[in-house]
């Protein structure tokens, strides 16, 4: 039932365009008209018309997206958690507007949809639409609503998809787009389970070809292709979780072939409860809609599609969707980097699988709140509260948070913001909360963009306005191109990274110059507990045990000098540093940390 607080009740609003003589013009040749667009809108469009959010719906969605119809609904619109007064979408900043794609079957014009050629639903003469299709319709449905630029456009596994060609066949009408477990292309295992269902519905015998309006819908055969298409929207780690080898009804086998298993009759309810709200046709175009969408074969390779996109992206992964894996949504991220393009990217753990972008609404609203909030207002720069004393308790080697390792003031950002030239761009490696960056940005107006492993750290940079992508610099950054940036910072990071080489490599060929900090292990302090009580030190600079510690490499000054001579390094600055400020002498013994600024040496 509605509930106080949350979005208003909604009503379902309608848009008809392309009345003959006109028509909407279909990548398939033919054309449709008229076309009908179901929607809703959810807060207030601002006096500038500025503020506009468009809501890209999955397959098998709608256009409500929030609220609820009636006061006695009990169910509300499939995204709610994240749309509303204080949400993600907060309805008390931005208008949100939600359509049903043509195709569909949620008011918008499909294959349900009465000819007036014949005076009967389209059924299999209607014709084959794309996703490029659906977004040329949602134009004509922004400048009904009198909206020239939207201020962003979202969407989850084919919101995602729609988001893309919206920023990639209308660029100029987005200011950012928030691509969510989705994919530039749709690979052959999504093909294939695409086409299992499409057979399974089409070998229904109430199927008819297409035909079946005033009878029997092919309910066995829509059912059994929600079943197979719900199952990859989990993980194997959420379904082992919720159901393993549960029986439902019983302790023992029944022994014959009725549904017995608990995640059996899950998949049947699931396979019911779809046939009562969708049709099956739709579920043939939509499927196929999104097996036909191809960025690369649209533009000739990912790298030129992602050229002509102007909006600011982000875009977000889940760790357990193998429907589409994190990697493509990488791919987009480096080709994206490569145009040198805006973007943020967060691949966000989950247990959940595909169906994580409608779960894991904490992370999500954190992430988007962020992103959104500075791509209305781009010259903002957030501070974060005050960190909470970190507990010494183990840390995982494998995702080191360069921020949770030193306490207290950061001596070297201080130094590190004055070797930095004005308006210069900037990659910061391990960059934790993007303190540095916004010190950067704000004192120096650096084009910055940070690359951190740590999600916590991620979504802290997003909330402060930050560019950053979620990567692992041990990884590599092949996907950056060469000497893109005129400087990059490794600022207390190298001695937590795997492979210190393979980084400093990385950083003087994306980079010219590279500032590399690092906490001396030569200092005195360190050295006399070492010597006098035979134990590993801990210092300010080396706050953590052993056993707690993220620490991989123990170096010196003197060691990263040799390092640099033995790899033809050019040393052009050195400055040792302790909480007092530079050390003039004997720095190896009395400096607790160090900054170099270094290049590649050519002679």
């Amino acid at each position: 039932m509605a509930e106080n607080g949350s979005a208003d009740l909604v009503k379902t609003e309608y848009c008809t365009f392309a009345e003959p003589p006109d028509g909407l013009e279909l990548d398939s040749g033919r054309v449709l008209s008229p076309v009908a667009m179901a929607y809703e809108t959810y807060g207030e469009l601002n006096s500038s018309k500025s503020n506009a959010v468009l809501i890209l719906h999955a397959l098998s969605g709608d256009a409500h997206a929030a609220g609820y119809h009636s006061e006695t609904d009990r169910k509300p619109g499939w995204w709610h958690a994240m749309i509303g007064p204080g949400k993600a979408f907060d309805t008390n900043t931005y208008f949100i507007i939600c359509s049903n794609v043509v195709g569909g079957c949620g008011g918008s014009t499909g294959p349900s949809s009465i000819d007036r050629k014949t005076g009967r639903p389209y059924g299999l003469s209607f014709p084959i639409v794309t996703i490029n299709d659906m977004v040329r319709a949602q134009t004509y449905l922004v400048a009904d609503l009198g909206i020239e630029k939207l201020l962003a456009v979202a969407g989850g596994s084919m919101g995602g998809m729609q988001a893309l060609a919206w920023a990639t066949d209308h660029p100029d009408m987005i200011q950012s787009a928030i691509v969510i477990a989705s994919a530039p292309l749709n690979g052959a295992q999504a093909i294939a389970f695409d086409a299992v269902g499409r057979n399974a519905i089409m070998a229904d015998p109430a199927f008819k070809h297409g035909d079946y309006y005033g009878d029997s819908p092919p309910a066995k055969g829509l059912s059994i292709a929600r079943m197979l298409a719900h199952i990859t929207y989990l993980s194997d780690e959420s379904m082992r979780l919720k159901f393993g080898r549960s029986l439902r009804k019983s302790e023992s086998y029944n022994y014959d072939f009725e549904s017995e298993f608990s995640v059996e009759t899950y998949l049947d309810y699931q396979g019911r409860q779809f046939v009562n709200r969708f049709d099956a046709n739709s579920y043939l175009y939509i499927t196929k809609a999104i097996d036909y969408f191809d960025l690369t074969a649209q533009y000739g390779s990912l790298d030129a599609a992602m050229a002509r996109v102007n909006a600011k992206m982000l875009i977000l992964s889940y760790s357990s969707d193998w429907l589409y894996p994190p990697y493509q949504s990488q791919e987009m991220v480096y080709a994206l980097l490569r145009q040198r393009k805006k973007v943020v990217y967060c691949n966000i753990e989950s247990d959940y699988g595909h169906d994580a972008f409608l779960l894991e609404v904490d992370v999500m609203r954190k992430l988007i709140s962020g992103f959104l909030d500075h791509a209305m207002h781009p010259d903002k720069l957030h501070a974060l509260k005050p960190a909470k004393p970190v507990p010494d308790t183990p840390l995982n080697p494998s995702s080191p948070s360069t921020a949770s390792i030193y306490k207290g003031r950061r001596v070297d950002y201080d130094l590190i913001v004055n070797l930095v030239d004005a308006r210069s761009r900037v990659l910061d490696i391990g960059c934790g909360d993007g303190e540095l960056l916004k010190r950067l940005t704000v004192s120096k107006q650096v084009d910055g963009m940070g690359v951190e492993l740590s999600q916590d750290n991620v979504m802290s940079c997003v909330l402060r306005g930050i560019p950053v992508i979620q990567a692992d610099a041990d990884q590599g950054l092949s996907a950056i191109p060469n000497q893109s940036y005129d400087l990059v910072i490794l600022s207390m990071t190298l001695q937590v990274v795997a492979h210190p080489e393979l980084v400093i490599n990385e950083m003087l060929r994306v980079g010219k110059k590279a500032i590399v900090s690092f906490p001396n292990f030569g200092y005195w302090k360190a050295r006399i507990k070492t010597l006098l009580l035979g134990r590993a030190p801990v210092t300010r600079s080396l706050p953590y045990a052993w056993y707690s510690s993220p620490n991989r490499h123990v170096l010196s000054i003197r060691d990263f000098r040799v390092f640099c001579a033995e790899h033809s390094l050019r040393i052009e600055r050195e400055i040792p540093l302790s909480s007092r400020g530079t050390v003039r002498f004997l720095e190896n013994i009395r400096a607790e940390e160090a900054v170099f600024v270094i290049s590649r040496s050519f002679e």
